[in-house]
């Protein structure tokens, strides 16, 4: 009977000494082949929230050239989150091209991602661009807007309607590039062209 009892006493300590061992080795194997840390790509000391009023900011491609300006009443960034909450922004889409007007637009809400390449404008959104050469103004209202300024590029699900001298487009959801001048009106679309002009 003490036999027996050595050995189960011996078991435990025996059990416990290979349990520590194989987590040793798992966690091993896990730095070995698990991935390699995340690196920041700030350097710096840690930033801080901040709150900006009458603020102005522009936002340059790669090529140099304006991909949009942003003006807010109030601008917040909030600590641990790298993105901007506007109110109120008004914002200018630059054409880029010569005796091309930039997009004048305004929204309720405001947000810039953390490299300022996604703009979200949200509440009802309202954009205009001056007339020039044979094209008359135009303006296009619409809600929730996401838009790619880099790329001149932006979309929306909610009803859109562009009115351009006598031409009147509505629909449901929408895409543009203002690159290329390409509106795409997704779902339930009117529209009203006049007559041309001889």
């Amino acid at each position: 009977m003490s036999l027996r009892r050595d050995l189960r006493d011996r078991r435990l300590p025996a059990a416990t000494i290979a349990v520590a061992l194989a987590a040793g080795v798992a966690q091993l194997l896990l730095w070995w082949f698990g991935p390699a840390p995340k690196t920041s790509d700030f350097v710096g000391p840690p930033r801080s929230s901040y709150t900006l009023t009458n603020a102005r900011m522009t936002e340059f491609n790669a090529a140099g050239q304006p991909s949009f300006r942003l003006q807010s009443p109030h601008l917040e960034r909030r600590e641990g989150d790298d993105s901007l909450y506007l109110n109120s922004p008004t914002f200018q889409l630059p054409a880029n091209q010569a005796g091309v007007p930039d997009w004048q637009g305004q929204s309720l809400y405001g947000w810039v991602n953390k490299d300022g390449s996604q703009l979200k404008l949200q509440g009802p959104v309202e954009m205009h661009r001056e007339a020039f050469v044979n094209a008359p103004a135009a303006r296009i209202q619409t809600a929730d807007v996401t838009a790619w300024p880099k790329q001149n590029r932006l979309e929306t699900a909610a009803p859109a309607q562009m009115v351009q001298g006598g031409t009147r487009i509505s629909g449901i959801g929408m895409r543009a590039d203002l690159n290329d001048k390409h509106l795409e009106l997704l779902d339930d679309v009117h529209a009203t062209f006049p007559p041309r002009k001889r």
